[in-house]
Parts: C-alpha cells; structure tokens; sequence
C-alpha cells in the first residue's frame, strides 16, 4: 500500500492501495473508481497548480465582548447585541470590526494535480483555533494559491486577528522572501501578486467604488449563487444551533466564488473554451458522486440556469 501526496492529506487521509493489496477491499468504497477518475481529468496547463478557493462564517466574539466591557456577567445573546449596539453607533449597521468577528466555519475548493474536494475544515464540533491551524498548516506544506470573495477586505484580516489571539505560527502565510526567494516577487500579504487572488479586488481593478458581491456576479454567469442563507444571517443560525446549515451554505459560497475563478482564468487565456467547460463538467460530476442535499441543490440551480 501506497500513500497518494498531496494537498487532501491536510485533512483527511487518502489512501490508495497497490493493486492486488488484499488489505484493501475495493468494494468497500463504490466511489473508488469515480473518484480516481475525476483526478486525473484536470488541464494540461494547471498539472502543477494547487488552487485552494476559501471562505469563512463568523460569529460576534462574545468572550471578547464581556471582556472589553468588563461584563462578565453577560451571556452570549447580551454580549453580542452590545457588539452590534456599538457597531450601529459608529457606523450605522450591524457589521462588527474584524477583530470582534469569530470564525466557525471556513469552506474550500481544493483543486490539485490528483484531486478535487469540496469542504468545510474540521469536524462540526473543532474549536476555531483547530480551524485556523488547520487553514494555515495547508499553506505552510503545501504553498497554494488562494482564491477569495473579498478575502482580502474581509476574511484574511479576520484570520488574522483571530491567529494572533491564538497564538498560530503561520511562517510560509507571511514570507516575504527573507527564507524563499522565489516569495520576494509573488506572496500572499502584497495586494497586486498572485499567491492570492481576491477576485473581487481584481476584476474591480482594485477600485472600491467598483466592487460588486458575490451572489450579483455568479447569478449573472449564470451560476446559482446564494442558496439556503445569506452572511447576516448566521449568527441567528447558530445561536438555533444549525451549525450543519452554515456549513452548508459556506460550501455553496466557495463552490460560486471556483466558478467565477474558472471564467477569469478563462477571460485571462489560462483556460481555453474546452478546458473552461471541462473543469466546469469535472465538479458537476464530483458533486453528483457527493451526493449531498446541499451539492444537488446547487446543481438543480445551476442545470436550471
């Protein structure tokens, strides 16, 4: 038995055995095969990419609250609308800085050479400082390129505020090229290189006043954009303690944001017409082997559009 090497052992492991290992039996996994198939149908052209498209759901952090207004005595519904009071007194709205936001989920698309994987990190029960060290031990082994919906506006700072609350060593995150050179020219902290690609910034030509959100841009590809919540709405959905549903619906928020990755990488030349319309073809059949509800739901969308 061999062990395949690639980006998926950052979470889960993957084996695939040696033909004629009776330590294996193949009928155990009637996906086996399919899901071997799907990895070897990637383009020529991205054999050496490992694009790891992310987002996060936060929540108020109401530890942090209690502790900054010197209220130990609040429970978690007290501490939050203390959060979002203030917030609505300095800015108008509900929308908390990004160091007061805890992360509970953080979904991805993992393409790679082998493998394509759609999931939401950790168990349903990690903790977020599991969720964060998982996020960043991906980059520290493995180098991907990021692709974010405004992660760079929002996600990112969060990671970070929240890694430092942690403690979470994140070195390769944050190289420069002091340690690796070839990071000098190309890293993922310099806005205009490409170790990160926040496609909302770039295809806004880093202009606010030209920024646009997701669900708008997905929907008009023709994508299914929002399904089953929206971001305000999380911290209703965890406090009913629907915390599958968030993840659900972060997963079809990264599975639009690796659809629209695909038509940029297409209206840039990295992707020919047949290479746009097979990797677009490669998740549809990923998400039918998946068979979630949440996965054919999106493909109900996505075939009626």
């Amino acid at each position: 038995m061999w062990r395949l090497v690639c980006p998926v052992h950052l979470f889960c492991s993957f084996v695939i055995p040696a033909k004629g290992d009776d330590r294996f039996n193949y009928s155990e996994d009637p996906l086996y095969f399919a899901r071997i198939a799907l990895c070897h149908s990637f383009s020529k052209k991205e054999q050496n990419m490992n694009i790891f498209v992310f987002d996060i759901e936060t929540i108020p952090d109401c530890e942090a609250a209690r502790r900054l207004y010197d209220s130990p005595e609040w429970s978690d519904e007290e501490a939050a609308q203390a959060l979002f009071a203030v917030a609505r007194e300095q800015n108008g709205r509900d929308f908390l800085a990004h160091y007061l936001q805890k992360i509970v989920v953080i979904s991805a698309v993992l393409k790679t050479p082998q493998s394509l994987k759609v999931w939401s990190l950790g168990q349903e029960n990690a903790d977020e400082k599991e969720l964060i060290t998982r996020f960043f031990d991906g980059i520290e082994r493995f180098s991907p390129i990021l692709v974010s919906w405004n992660g760079s506006g929002f996600d990112l700072p969060v990671l970070h505020y929240r890694t430092l609350l942690h403690g979470i060593a994140a070195p390769r995150y944050w190289e420069t090229g002091n340690s690796d050179n070839q990071f000098r020219w190309n890293n993922y902290l310099n806005r205009y290189h490409e170790r990160h690609l926040d496609l909302m910034d770039v295809l806004a030509a880093y202009q606010a006043k030209a920024y646009a959100p997701l669900d708008r841009i997905a929907t008009l590809l023709g994508f299914p954009g929002k399904m089953g919540m929206a971001g305000d709405q999380v911290w209703s959905a965890y406090q009913r303690g629907e915390l599958s549903a968030i993840r659900d619906y972060c997963e079809t928020d990264v599975l639009n944001t690796y659809l629209v990755y695909l038509r940029f990488e297409q209206m840039r030349g990295n992707l020919n017409h047949d290479d746009y319309q097979s990797a677009c073809q490669q998740l549809r059949q990923y998400l039918e082997i998946e068979n979630k509800v949440h996965f054919n739901e999106f493909l109900e969308h996505w075939h009626k559009l």
